[in-house]
């Protein structure tokens, strides 16, 4: 229950909705009863029309009674005629009423379906957003132990899941109390005696449906599950369809795919065929109950208790509030998958960043001195990626990270930004601990250009703006220029206004690193931060985009990771980081002299340039 109110709380504008949904759905019951009730006077003056021509010239005083009903219906027809009037009269009048009351009470349902249906959009816009904004703050290991395709699920199929669940329930829970009270009221009025039988009656059905959805829960949890998965299959096979062909891979991952998607629909089968019993049962309950309640009210109808033409009018009630009552109990076999999807949502929603600002969070408005690494270490969960790493960069110097694969590398460079926290020790910025920082500032003074580009299906010129929103044309065309990118963007058929396709696809390598880092010079920032962003270029590129970071780098403060060591000669200081430690450190030629690890990856690299070249 929880939960379920928990997901109420995105209706925000709830208030705005409640109170007319709530006065269309009384109406919706007082005129749908009213057409209901009117089988009394019309049973009545076809079979017995004296009781319709007797005349009432005074307003009957109320008393919840079918004699009321037709004293009050009589009373209205000699406002109407007078004392004047003959049977076809009598039918043609209480007619026009059934038609007028039966208009009147559709109206009003459509009024509060129209009313229920913008509430459920807006419950639903709010959960998204909710959902999107919290994943989006979580920190960058996050997305390292989360599937992508979960994360789609979740706000896709999961969102729509509790969508349905709560206008649902909501419908239900207001809707179907007022008619079954006001079906209640209306079947008293013809009779307390049988009315009390009734209710006897009714609770067998609550009790039987309630059997059949007590594990509906369980197994609605188990198809959210089952749907991530497969969602996440699909996701990473036609993100990575190029490696499954080349590999001849694709019997496995279809197959893989195939048995997630059998044991999903195991499980919605199972489901199905609960939630599908439960509306047939109370049918057959409703309609066991009509015959019971035949016999009973039968024998009241010749022993004089009640009339023909109420005993058939309460019947017709009877059949229409054993709708309600399993709407109401059908809503209970929706509302667990509902509960479920919502849990899984709002585990998202209610999980926390690690990497978060302070209550007393400082905004560094300019970088003025150094980035300091001071006895840094570092772990992915139990593994130690860094050890004990002190460094310092100066302000406007270049200072490089070289050394083997898995070495710590990229984990130095993520410290800077604050994807990540150290364990121990502290990375400073002008003698401030970054994490004393709001991250928005922080990350305002950085521009990072990566080995993997990320580029989002979007035009070349909005992909250029990503870190200034604001920027104008011609300040892009003159970042493209910078970074080498104009001349190929002018040769695109709409120019800066071409899509990149999926992820960049339509642009080479190249083109879409000196894209990205068009990007970083429009941003203009203090620090830069690249990550082998020449790593996995060929030749012709490599030269392209390396003369382009080379206009980048001057007058900044930058951090160059650096696969090919030929990129990085002039740097001011070169750091050798090898098994999450640092073991050399000094200019390029400091290192040569040294003959340690620098000079055996130099050496190394031109022996395969020299094959390569052979």
């Amino acid at each position: 229950m929880m939960i379920y109110l928990r997901l109420l709380q995105f209706s925000r504008q709830y208030g705005k909705y409640a109170v007319p949904y709530f006065i269309f759905i009384l109406l919706h019951s007082i005129f749908n009863i009213a057409t209901f009730t009117m089988i009394i006077p019309i049973l009545s003056t076809l079979f017995d029309p004296q009781s319709m021509t007797e005349t009432v010239t005074v307003l009957p005083e109320f008393r919840l009674s079918a004699e009321y009903f037709t004293e009050f219906i009589n009373y209205q027809l000699f406002r109407i005629y007078g004392t004047d009037y003959n049977i076809m009269e009598i039918l043609v009048a209480l007619s026009l009423i059934v038609v007028g009351s039966a208009f009147l009470s559709n109206l009003f349902r459509y009024l509060a379906q129209r009313t229920m249906e913008r509430l459920r959009i807006t419950t639903t816009q709010n959960l998204r957003n909710a959902f999107f904004s919290s994943v989006m703050r979580m920190h960058a290991g996050f997305f390292s132990n989360e599937r992508k395709g979960d994360l789609i699920s979740k706000l896709t199929s999961d969102v729509q899941v509790v969508q349905f669940c709560v206008s649902n329930t909501l419908q239900v829970a207001f809707r179907e109390p007022f008619l079954i009270i006001t079906y209640v009221i209306a079947l008293v009025a013809i009779s307390v005696k049988l009315t009390l039988f009734t209710i006897v009656v009714l609770p067998v059905i609550a009790v039987v449906i309630g059997v059949i959805v007590k594990n509906l829960r369980k197994s609605a949890k188990s198809a959210q599950e089952s749907l991530s998965d497969m969602v996440s299959t699909a996701e990473e096979a036609f993100g990575g369809v190029k490696i499954l062909k080349g590999y001849n891979a694709t019997p496995y991952i279809t197959q893989r795919f195939t048995d997630q998607n059998s044991r999903y629909a195991r499980i919605l089968r199972s489901m199905a065929n609960r939630q599908q019993m439960a509306s047939p049962m109370s049918e057959f309950l409703g309609i066991s109950a009509v015959s019971i309640i035949l016999i009973y009210g039968g024998g009241m109808v010749l022993g004089g208790e009640i009339n023909g033409a109420e005993f058939i009018a309460y019947l017709g009630i009877f059949s229409q509030i054993t709708r309600p009552v399993r709407s109401f109990m059908d809503s209970f076999s929706t509302i667990h998958q509902g509960i479920a999807a919502g849990e899984r949502v709002l585990g998202l929603i209610d999980a926390r960043s690690e990497i978060t600002d302070p209550e007393d969070a400082v905004c560094l408005t300019e970088f003025r001195e150094s980035i300091e690494f001071r006895n840094v270490t570092f772990s992915y969960e139990n593994r130690e990626v860094l050890k004990n790493v002190s460094f310092r960069i100066g302000k406007g110097e270049t200072v490089a990270l070289v050394g083997p694969s898995g070495g710590g590398k990229s984990t130095i460079s993520d410290l800077i930004p604050r994807f990540y926290d150290p364990q121990e020790g502290a990375v400073l910025i002008d003698g401030i601990d970054i994490r004393q920082y709001n991250l928005e500032s922080l990350r305002a003074h950085m521009g990072i250009v990566s080995q993997d580009t990320v580029l989002f299906n979007d035009t070349i010129e909005n992909n250029i703006k990503l870190g200034k929103r604001d920027a104008t044309h011609e300040q892009v065309v003159e970042a493209a220029r910078v970074a080498n990118a104009d001349s190929f963007i002018s040769e695109c058929e709409q120019g800066y206004r071409t899509n990149t396709g999926d992820r960049g696809m339509k642009l080479s390598g190249g083109q879409r690193q000196r894209l990205s880092i068009a990007r970083a010079v429009l941003k203009n920032p203090d620090i830069l931060i690249l990550d082998e962003a020449t790593s996995a270029l060929d030749t012709e590129s490599e030269k392209l985009v390396q003369d382009a970071l080379n206009k980048l780098l001057e007058g900044r403060t930058s951090l160059v990771i650096a696969h090919r060591l030929s990129t990085i000669h002039n740097a001011d200081k070169i750091i050798v980081v090898n098994q999450g430690q640092i073991i050399e450190t000094g200019t390029h030629q400091q290192l040569m002299e040294l003959e340690g690890v620098y000079k055996r990856l130099i050496d190394m690299q031109q022996i395969g340039t020299t094959e390569e070249h052979a």
